[in-house]
């Protein structure tokens, strides 16, 4: 925890220059990555429609993608420690808007969760390459706050995606809004000019072991404590953060019978709703708490407010009241969780450690996660599958947090390498 008055002002001042312009096309190109992938959920009612799939069924498409995409994406963000995060950008920008554009030309369910996967471990990849490039340029003093507000992209991409459902799904269907992946592509032009490769990579990869980095090393007397626990409680936490997510258009549509353009609105606000979370628990880990204490408390609250979001609403205002409170704690939770994530790993590890325990946890949590709730709605009843598969696992995953080391916010990257050595 860092101490001394810190202002808006003083921030702005800090990140002028280079850290600015890398914050803000990482956070673009994060922001429409999140937004070709959300288009998924949106279009969920409608390939449940036209393939005649039960809710299981869906569950598993979604869950098999979700599964191999995640560990397509282990192995590019080795990659990205081998060949650099502005390489890793470009690549996977205009790979995913490829891969998305393509669920508009599927035929068949399998070519559907082939292209679905795909377009996970492209667009995934974003994740921990503009992770780790900015934690390695961003000033010290505000690393956690610009890592953090970094991740207002996710809630960005689903609100952005909620427009573009709005104004297809009901019109001209869920193949149609597919084609609106192509709006990411003229963005690597935008990488291509402005993003530089970290100096700490091109640093780190002269001075320590070239092209040795790997998912072993993440196992290693030292680390392997650190990695395990941060998997498990990163994989419960995204059995919420993703499945239940994943799920939510879903969810308002059959179970509380709302119309498909009425769930996107309520889903896409929620999100937008859901920054304020993310602004104020990046402040909160950064000034007042530690990273650690921070994520322990939002993810807690996350899943107080999961339950209350589903046994204390019904109505289209109160759902939209209760799910928004939710997203403000279980989607702020990743603002402060990233950082501190982030600096658990050493720069030669830093991004496969990030795809490791954030990306490939992440992934799984979002492939059990469809088919549990899934599997649960078709033989309980979806009430009883949301909180099973929402707040139950928020619950565990605060308390394997407690298990990880505090660390001082505000420290330099270097330092907190030194301490947890």
């Amino acid at each position: 925890m860092t101490t001394g008055p810190m202002t808006p002002k003083a921030i702005l001042a800090m990140t002028r220059g280079y850290p600015a312009r890398v914050w803000l096309v990482c956070f673009g190109a994060y922001a429409l990555s999140q937004m070709d992938l959300a288009m998924w959920s949106y279009a969920l009612p409608l390939i449940r429609a036209e393939f005649e799939l039960s809710r299981t069924q869906l569950g598993l498409v979604t869950g098999i993608a979700f599964a191999g995409g995640g560990l397509l994406l282990v192995w590019l963000g080795v990659l990205t420690d081998r060949f650099g995060r502005r390489r890793m950008m470009i690549f996977a920008t205009v790979a995913s808007s490829i891969f998305v554009t393509a669920h508009a030309f599927a035929i068949n369910v399998v070519m559907l969760t082939i292209l679905r996967g795909a377009s996970i471990a492209t667009g995934g990849l974003l994740y921990p390459a503009t992770g780790a490039l900015v934690a390695e340029e961003a000033p010290s003093r505000i690393r956690g706050i610009m890592t953090g507000l970094l991740q207002v992209g996710y809630p960005l991409g689903w609100f952005l995606a909620s427009l573009i459902a709005i104004v297809t799904l009901e019109r001209f269907g869920w193949r149609a809004m597919f084609i609106a992946g192509l709006l990411s592509v003229p963005f690597i032009f935008v990488i291509r000019r402005v993003i530089q490769e970290s100096r700490r990579f091109v640093t780190d990869r002269a001075v320590k072991r070239p092209l040795k980095s790997g998912i072993r090393e993440l196992f290693l007397p030292g680390v392997r404590k650190r990695t395990l626990t941060l998997f498990i409680a990163q994989y419960c936490f995204v059995i919420a953060y993703g499945g239940a997510f994943i799920f939510s258009p879903l969810y308002f549509n059959e179970a509380r019978g709302f119309s498909i353009a009425g769930t996107a609105t309520l889903v896409g606000l929620s999100n937008l709703i859901g920054i304020l979370g993310y602004l104020v628990a990046a402040w909160v880990g950064e000034f007042v708490l530690s990273r650690r204490t921070t994520t322990i408390i939002w993810t807690l609250l996350g899943s107080v407010f999961f339950t209350i979001f589903i046994w204390g609403s019904s109505t289209y205002w109160g759902s939209m009241v209760a799910f928004s409170t939710m997203a403000l704690f279980l989607l702020g939770t990743a603002a402060v969780k990233f950082a501190y994530v982030a600096e658990l790993f050493p720069t030669r590890l830093r991004a496969t450690g990030l795809a490791f325990c954030g990306s490939l946890a992440v992934t799984l949590g979002s492939a059990t996660g469809p088919i549990f709730i899934g599997w649960m709605a078709d033989n309980y009843t979806w009430d009883i599958a949301m909180f099973l598969g929402g707040a139950v696992p928020l619950l565990v995953a605060g308390l394997l947090y407690l298990l990880l080391k505090p660390v001082p916010s505000g420290l330099d990257i270097d330092e907190v390498e030194r301490r947890l050595a």
